[in-house]
């Protein structure tokens, strides 16, 4: 649905993006993370056909994106950081409003305005002007606009930054539902968590170039990623040590006299033996604590950052 080839984009001596490249098949949530001044927001312009690239080509439904390719921005979806809605007007005002801008007239209109409001839980309130709405409530109707015209992609930039839990859960429900209808969504987040439970894939930006590619796990994977295991107990600690540090799936055995620190590969799988081997060599065991890599951890490796910085 996406495909982004080698784009650049400079700001007289600043070069913002600096060969940016990736994909979005249809039904796939993509998340693109990054601290701030990595280069998500002027991605995502560039994307949208609102600024130009100085090098690189945007592909969206197999038709080239450009500031100047209106025809083609039918197919996207744009839902900004910053609320695009009119106050004073109602929700169903506002997203009749931005309907007819996008074309829409009548009973196909009425009718998707009705289908929104209910995937962004607003059917109570949509005759309430919206400057008496949270914050969490004018998100999910910034969502809705962006919705209005069945996009084949939609962009969504930070759509939590500022809300309740409660709006917040119902926004990423939102997005999960959307996915899974076969939408294409471009995903930016201040949220790891978000990142971790929305995204098949994720590419992490810094300084302007993308860092790395793929599913939570080949992240985690493709930084060396090793697990933990932490093993309490008392007896023959020492003994233990050396046993497990036999093992193949083991890289290091830290010990003291109440426990040893396990840096392994495949945790889950290796637990059984490393729990066997321990108590084989006289250790008896109180706990087993299980630590895999995350995506901040990779995300910390790569950057430098955590991702709210």
């Amino acid at each position: 649905m996406l495909i982004v080839e080698g784009l650049v984009r400079r700001y007289g001596d600043l070069t913002a993006v600096d060969g940016v490249s990736f994909t979005i098949a249809p039904g796939e949530t993509f998340g693109l993370l990054g601290p701030n001044g990595a280069g998500k927001t002027t991605t995502i312009s560039m994307i949208a056909g609102l600024v130009p690239a100085d090098a690189g080509t945007i592909t969206v439904a197999g038709e080239p994106m450009g500031p100047n390719a209106i025809a083609v921005k039918r197919h996207i979806g744009l839902v900004p950081q910053d609320l695009a809605i009119y106050p004073e007007l109602t929700a169903r005002e506002n997203l009749m409003f931005f309907g007819r801008l996008q074309g829409k007239r009548g009973k196909e209109l009425t009718d998707r305005i009705d289908e929104v409001l209910e995937l962004i839980g607003l059917t109570d309130r949509q005759k309430d002007a919206t400057k008496e709405f949270s914050g969490g409530m004018k998100r999910r109707l910034n969502i809705g606009i962006g919705l209005l015209h069945h996009p084949a992609l939609l962009i969504l930039d930070e759509p939590t930054v500022g809300v309740d839990p409660q709006s917040r859960n119902a926004i990423l429900e939102s997005v999960e539902a959307l996915s899974g209808e076969g939408m294409a969504v471009l995903y930016t987040t201040h949220y790891m968590e978000e990142a971790e439970r929305l995204c098949d894939r994720i590419a992490i930006i810094d300084s302007g170039q993308i860092q790395a590619e793929g599913t939570q796990d080949e992240l985690i994977r493709l930084t060396g990623g090793v697990d933990t295991i932490r093993l309490t107990g008392s007896g023959e600690t020492a003994a233990a040590a050396q046993t497990l540090r036999a093992l193949p799936a083991v890289e290091r055995v830290d010990a003291d006299r109440r426990s040893l620190t396990l840096t392994v590969h495949e945790a889950p799988t290796a637990v059984a033996g490393i729990v066997t081997g321990a108590t084989g060599a006289g250790m008896s065991l109180s706990d087993v604590e299980i630590s895999r890599p995350d995506l901040e951890s990779v995300f910390l490796q790569l950057t430098g950052k955590a991702l709210r910085d």
